[in-house]
């Protein structure tokens, strides 16, 4: 008989808070979610961009980066939960939030959970239905194999799905360092409860905020017919394609993504001042 699973205890996230203090009638912090098998550096180009007018806050999921691994399984309902725990730790209320692939479906799940605090939405490159039965044994799969062998060769076949650009540019070199540079067992326990994850459609659905889904032209994890299902099921969404991009415009293209963020956030804010 094997004792039932219990819930991770929290663990306190590594990550970058930016930008200036909060003030009466400002813009609401933008928090940001990184991928598998990535960590907060994704999101660098954009942080540093906006963070001159826009509190931002980055975090390493448990299990990458600078965070602490949790081995086994970790439920994505433990990844919303470490992430409100940082909010309120650094006193942060309501905000917008942003995720690419996999943080996307995280950032699902805090709507789920607390989305009354999430003024607006920010998805790259997601889906927001449930695993599908293969898929959940690809990823069970895929954990196993991680721990056997590490990331490296993962990394050798999975690469070159995740950028347009050339394997000897710096954006690649950037993603290279990401995957080889992400824990194992991290990497495996988040794959595990990812195969787990609910389907957010319904959740998605009920949310009255203003939404951007972004969706790189040639991104085939999550293709362009995908991107636009998305955003039809968010009530106030706009969707954006950005040309010769695979799987991570943000570091493919800083300044076309890190633009159409900026637009979004000015054009939300004045909405919202109305």
């Amino acid at each position: 008989m094997t004792s039932p699973q219990l819930t991770p205890p929290p663990i306190a996230l590594a990550h970058d808070d930016d930008g200036p203090a909060p003030a009466p009638g400002g813009p609401p912090p933008l928090v940001l979610l990184h991928g598998t098998p990535f960590d907060r550096t994704l999101w660098t180009p954009l942080r540093e961009r906006l963070a001159p007018r826009r509190r931002v806050l980055v975090p390493d999921l448990r299990g990458y980066g600078e965070s602490d691994v949790t081995p086994g399984t970790v439920e994505f309902a433990t990844f919303a939960a470490d992430l409100a725990l940082l909010l309120d730790a650094r006193g942060i209320g309501d905000f917008v939030l942003g995720g690419l692939s996999m943080g996307g479906q995280i950032a699902m799940e805090c709507v789920r959970r607390f989305g009354t605090r999430v003024r607006g939405l920010l998805l790259v490159g997601t889906t927001p239905e449930a695993e599908s039965p293969e898929g959940v044994r690809a990823r069970v799969e895929l954990a196993a194999r991680l721990e056997r062998e590490g990331m490296a060769p993962y990394t050798a076949e999975a690469l070159p799905r995740m950028t347009a650009t050339p394997p000897e540019s710096p954006v690649t070199a950037h993603v290279r360092r990401m995957m080889h540079g992400t824990p194992p067992a991290g990497a495996a326990a988040a794959l595990r409860g990812r195969a787990r994850r609910p389907d957010y459609r319904q959740a998605l659905s009920r949310f009255t905020g203003p939404a951007l889904v972004v969706v790189g032209e040639q991104d085939t994890y999550t293709p362009v017919p995908t991107a636009r299902a998305l955003a039809r099921l968010l009530p106030h969404a706009r969707l954006e394609i950005v040309p010769g991009t695979a799987h991570l415009p943000p570091l493919e293209a800083p300044e076309r993504f890190g633009g159409l963020v900026s637009d979004w956030l000015g054009a939300e804010a004045k909405a919202g001042a109305r």
